[in-house]
């Protein structure tokens, strides 16, 4: 297999991975992170199903798991107690679950993971990519060169994307969040992801996320949604913003006594960005540089763990490297654009000011979610195993029976052709015995 030089920008998930992958695959990768210091972003998320397997190839999951919280069901519920959503990933296939993990614990795994020439130049704000050298050049007009192929992987918030390929659509949500993480304790729900709404305007949200390798307490991780325009304000006045909390969740306001509002409140904002192409020259997009979307579907950390994977397999090929990037952009096109239909559609039941949608969601949503098709949707959807609005993402034979061992996986890493050509499916068919 030839060597490539690789440029990678950008060291969240998708730059982890994709070093790791490249590095594993023999190609000298270098990565160039603005952060002076290296740590995650974010609270916590939900590793589905297709993350999870991307993991089990690279031997990661086990480790991953022995820090996350199995979950097997999303419940989310109106502050008057009116049934919204209850997804169960049992449903679907009895092997399968989420697992909630604190972002610190995917950035620690994958980065002790990558060890074979790692090169990092942590402080380094790339500026510039000239995708037709192979070059990127840094704020102090440093210019690196020589590179074969750049992969920008720098986040929703890219300031390289349109470098790289003009976006057809790149516009902020108005709404965002404030998240931080709290101890588990005695919590009732250790299982679940817990939500609960007023309207669209108001959405309490509560995820088991286990624990780190830098502290073994168990947590949750906590986010408020709130329009953009009111997050610099947002807990300025602390007894006003509890009080808030309380009319909507009082038990989630119990975890909190121990967060100092707002200083120990972190802020989050989400992008919609669509790119028809993906790549230019030597230059590729990847993670939410390509393809950002609200997280109503919590899908953004998964996608970026099979970019990368995808990227990786193409390369694999003796086809020239434009040729394997454009196969990698269709391929994960044609998988993510569900994703970013549903996403641009369920967001304004849940985060905007039109509560008459609201009204329909808390009447319509949750008896639809019980019938048979709709059900296997929006499983498929959850668990990222939806390709287009009938395809399915197949997982592999080996992978479903290392979940069914002992209910947890074993480490394993797939022989490449395995991993190519697995084409075994998670069923259609769910326990209950209903097609999806």
């Amino acid at each position: 297999m030839r060597r490539l030089r690789v440029a990678v920008v950008g060291y969240g998930t998708g730059g982890q991975a994709v070093a790791l992958m490249l590095s594993r695959d023999g190609h000298e990768v270098e990565v160039f992170e603005q952060a002076a210091t290296l740590g995650p972003v974010g609270a916590g998320f939900l590793l589905q199903p297709v993350g999870q397997l991307v993991l089990w190839e690279l031997g990661l999951l086990d480790t991953l798991r022995r820090h996350g919280a199995t979950v097997s069901r999303l419940y989310g519920e109106t502050a008057a107690g009116r049934a919204v959503m209850d997804m169960r990933y049992h449903e679907l296939d009895p092997r399968l679950s989420g697992l909630g993990v604190q972002r610190g614990a995917l950035f620690s795994v994958l980065d002790s993971a990558w060890c074979e020439g790692r090169q990092l130049h942590c402080g380094t704000r790339i500026v510039a990519v000239d995708h037709e050298a192979g070059a990127v050049t840094d704020a102090a007009g440093r210019r690196y060169q020589g590179f074969d192929l750049v992969v920008v992987a720098d986040g929703a918030a890219s300031s390289l994307r349109t470098q790289v390929a003009a976006a057809r659509l790149d516009r902020p949500y108005p709404w965002g969040a404030q998240w931080c993480l709290v101890p588990a304790g005695d919590w009732p729900w250790a299982d679940e992801l817990q939500q609960r709404y007023v309207g669209a305007r108001r959405m309490i949200g509560m995820l088991p996320v286990g624990t780190r390798p830098d502290d073994p307490t168990p947590r949750l991780s906590f986010f408020w949604s709130l329009p953009v325009a009111e997050l610099a304000e947002a807990g300025v006045d602390a007894p006003a913003w509890h009080a808030a909390i309380a009319a909507v969740w009082p038990d989630a306001l119990s975890r909190l006594h121990g967060t100092p509002v707002p200083d120990g409140l972190a802020q989050a904002r989400y992008r919609d960005t669509v790119h028809a192409r993906w790549h230019r020259g030597r230059a590729v997009l990847l993670g939410d540089a390509a393809h950002a979307m609200s997280p109503q579907l919590g899908q953004g950390v998964n996608m970026a763990l099979l970019d990368a994977r995808a990227l990786r397999d193409e390369l694999r090929s003796d086809s020239p490297v434009e040729v394997a990037l454009d196969r990698y952009a269709r391929s994960r096109r044609d998988h993510i654009g569900i994703y970013h239909f549903w996403s641009r559609w369920l967001t304004p039941l849940f985060q905007s000011e039109r509560d008459g949608l609201a009204r329909v969601r808390d009447r319509v949503f949750h008896p639809a979610s019980r019938l048979p098709v709709g059900r296997g949707q929006m499983l498929r959807v959850l668990t990222g195993t939806r390709r287009g609005w009938f395809g399915t993402f197949a997982l592999p034979t080996a992978f479903l029976e290392s979940l069914d061992a002992c209910g947890r996986p074993a480490p394993a890493h797939l022989p490449e052709s395995e991993s190519a050509t697995a084409s075994a499916m998670v069923g259609d068919t769910g326990s209950s015995g209903v097609a999806s």
